[in-house]
């Protein structure tokens, strides 16, 4: 699934910001990227956790956190699934709204 050749972002334990906050943020690049395309499943729990090196709890987190940012939704059954329309204009936390 993924390519040998590019790098996986890694996740670090020591960082003041929860790990389920650099997980979500890993996949949002991703989406952004293109990488995991609009109304397509992302991995599931049980695969992030396993690539990730993280408890499924913190996987499932990570989704909580991304369905709070809009870009994915959950079809009970299914999985979960990039939105339609990812919010390009949401303000990144930590700074100001123009």
């Amino acid at each position: 699934m993924s390519d040998p050749e590019e790098p996986k972002p890694t996740l670090d334990p020591m960082s003041a910001r929860p790990l389920y906050v650099q997980l979500a943020d890993v996949i949002s690049g991703k989406i952004a990227s293109g990488e995991l395309a609009p109304d397509r499943p992302i991995p599931s729990e049980n695969h992030l956790a396993d690539e990730y090196g993280v408890a499924r709890l913190t996987a499932r987190r990570a989704a909580q956190e991304l369905r709070e940012r809009g870009l994915i939704v959950t079809v009970r059954g299914k999985g979960s699934f990039v939105a339609e329309q990812p919010p390009s204009d949401a303000p990144v936390e930590g700074t100001p709204e123009a």
